[in-house]
């Protein structure tokens, strides 16, 4: 339940704590005090890890969001009827599915529940319970992908010393969160679908280009020049929706400590690098522990860990991908 607890807590922006002493299993105080004496040359490590570096989980990522949502586009041209509407709201060979998050604004700015809302919010739902709940925000939605394009122009800013990251606490989401919950309520309009970014690139590549992509590429150009990935760390309510759906998810990423060096590239990569705390240095409290449900299931850390302690994995099954 602890672990619970604390994914629960980060996800509504609370930092990482540390584990106290009795949280800590026999084997890990074990393994930690072993390697408390170790001497790494951690830039061997990463410089032997540079020579076949993969990107194997990233491809397969970029590949699924791409399809999915060019999915929409060629059911709309050629009028098949096989994936109709947009990532807010669609049907999928007659399955009615809708966004949880824009049907839980819907419910609140209309005061009422739509059977067929409830229908494709139940399965949305299990199938996002499943894959592993912000695995949407990775691998589905269309503004992640041009944000985390737009990442690497500004960590090459940043590494030039052209501009300076700024960050932001994180709790500011929970707030953005009840804001558009509110603003639903008084206003009886889904004001969030409005601006929410991932509705407007799901509907210009299915219908065309809007002018609305003038605040989508306002917003690129915020993260670009001023705060790393601030639509999806600081304000989206789509992320904490489905990491809630998640927290009990089968499908997650887990660490294990035993052949970590503690080079700390994989935080490097990380959309939401407080979810790997546990891969610091005497963090960890177990051998295997599961990493937290605001983990967008990205896969960049297992594509950047030189010695494969981070994995994907069904739990239940053991069974890792």
């Amino acid at each position: 339940m602890s672990y619970l607890t604390e994914s629960f807590m980060q996800l509504l922006g609370r930092a990482p704590r540390k584990p106290k002493a009795e949280e800590y299993t026999p084997e890990v105080k074990q393994i930690h005090f072993y390697k408390r004496g170790e001497k790494v040359d951690l830039e061997a490590i990463r410089a032997e890890h540079m020579g076949h570096k993969s990107h194997k989980w990233r491809n397969r990522r970029w590949a699924t969001l791409i399809s999915v949502n060019l999915l929409f586009l060629v059911s709309y041209y050629f009028d098949v009827q096989l994936l109709e509407g947009a990532l807010t709201g669609s049907r999928f060979i007659g399955f009615h599915m809708a966004d949880l998050n824009s049907a839980l604004q819907v419910m609140l700015a209309y005061k009422h529940v739509v059977l067929n809302l409830l229908i494709g919010t139940v399965t949305i739902f299990v199938l996002w319970f499943l894959l592993g709940g912000r695995t949407f925000c990775s691998w589905v939605c269309p503004y992640h992908f041009v944000a985390e394009l737009a990442e690497k122009i500004h960590l090459k800013l940043v590494e030039r010393k052209l501009i300076r990251n700024h960050e932001f606490h994180r709790g500011v989401r929970t707030v953005f969160y009840v804001v558009f919950a509110v603003l639903a309520v008084v206003t009886g309009y889904t004001v969030f679908e409005t601006v929410s970014p991932t509705g407007i690139l799901s509907r210009a590549v299915i219908y065309g280009a809007t002018l609305a992509l003038g605040w989508v590429a306002f917003l690129l150009l915020f993260e670009i020049f001023f705060s790393q990935r601030a639509w999806c760390r600081y304000v989206c309510p789509i992320g904490m929706t489905y990491g809630v759906v998640g927290l009990l998810s089968p499908l997650r990423v887990v660490y294990n400590v035993e052949a970590c060096k503690h080079e700390g590239e994989c935080r490097k990569v990380c959309e939401v690098p407080h979810v790997l705390e546990p891969v610091i240095k005497g963090r960890a409290t177990d051998v295997t522990v599961p990493i937290g449900a605001d983990c967008t299931r990205c896969g960049l850390c297992i594509d950047a860990c030189p010695t494969s302690s981070l994995r994907y994995e069904i739990r239940g099954l053991n069974k890792v991908l």
